[in-house]
């Protein structure tokens, strides 16, 4: 089934009116993906999305200024000059029975797993 000149002017009056596509397609007896395409060419104005997003609210972990405001439960590596005024220490949560995060510890502590070989060709 094609589109006829009526058709187009109830695409138009329902698009304006806010249906959802699925909605037209319906009314008019066509798929929605028909609607969104014949809007498309006859350059309706988009419109924004039915579906409904929530925002992640995502909260700044707050900077840690300095030693007194680490507990034996946060993260103690250094980060920035402690004589620049944006010096901080990384404040996440350690690792048990260590003072540093898994990212700051893989950087601080090396395996000793080297065998000789690798120590005699050095």
């Amino acid at each position: 089934m094609g589109w006829n000149d009526e058709k187009v002017e109830q695409l138009k009056k329902l698009w304006a009116e806010g249906l959802t596509t699925g909605e037209i397609g319906k009314e008019l007896g066509v798929s929605k993906n028909a609607v969104v395409g014949k809007a498309h060419r006859l350059g309706l104005k988009g419109r924004p999305s039915p579906i409904k997003r929530t925002k992640k609210e995502v909260k700044p972990e707050p900077k840690i200024r300095s030693v007194v405001d680490l507990s034996a439960h946060t993260c103690r590596w250094p980060i920035g000059d402690p004589r620049e005024p944006g010096f901080h220490f990384c404040g996440k949560p350690s690792i048990p029975g260590k003072p540093y995060c898994s990212e700051h510890a893989s950087i601080a502590y090396v395996s000793s797993n080297r065998s000789s070989k690798d120590e005699d060709a050095a």
